[in-house]
């Protein structure tokens, strides 16, 4: 997994807006989000907000004191509709059928096991629910990992439909970043 960063990093924000990230793939007031590799919170917390307290957020990652950081930030900043735990994507699944949106910020590519996370998402996700994957480029960009490290499209595309999804949609975000949106 990548090291961990704050929650709010100016910089990243200058090419990541995870606001306009989030509202791009419907989240809305009230809805039941789940973050998979949530970090430090970068969009954990502002997604968090947008749900206000009739929405439900699940966040997890494997990086203990990422949750803990991240578990500070909300309680310092009066959210209360977060759950946080300790988990990998590959062998959590917080809810039977419980979540309108699964959210991968730039983690599928750093899974050891990227289908039976998927798997794992699907089984989290209402039927009229979506799976959302955003990710960095596969090209040299001037920001972002290796190019080792990153996944393309058709990649990510590939490990979606083998985890069963359909109603697939690749859309451009920005000039580092793409972000898929799949529903059941």
């Amino acid at each position: 997994m990548p090291p961990f960063r704050p929650a709010d990093d100016p910089e990243r924000r200058k090419f990541q807006n995870p606001e306009a990230i989030l509202t791009s793939i419907g989240l809305k007031a009230g809805m039941t989000f789940v973050d998979a590799g949530c970090g430090g919170g970068y969009f954990a917390l502002p997604a968090a907000r947008i749900i206000g307290k009739t929405g439900k957020l699940y966040g997890f990652d494997t990086n203990t004191e990422a949750i803990e950081a991240l578990r500070g930030l909300a309680t310092a900043e009066g959210l209360s509709n977060l759950e946080l735990s300790v988990g990998s994507a590959e062998e959590t699944v917080i809810c039977e059928g419980c979540a309108d949106i699964v959210f991968f910020g730039l983690v599928v590519v750093h899974l050891k096991e990227p289908i039976k996370a998927l798997e794992n998402a699907k089984r989290m996700l209402r039927p009229e629910g979506k799976l959302a994957v955003f990710d960095w480029k596969k090209k040299p960009t001037r920001q972002g990992p290796p190019m080792e490290q990153r996944l393309s499209e058709g990649q990510a595309v590939d490990f979606i439909k083998a985890a069963g999804f359909g109603r697939i949609s690749v859309e451009d975000c920005g000039p580092y970043h793409y972000i898929i949106t799949a529903r059941l």
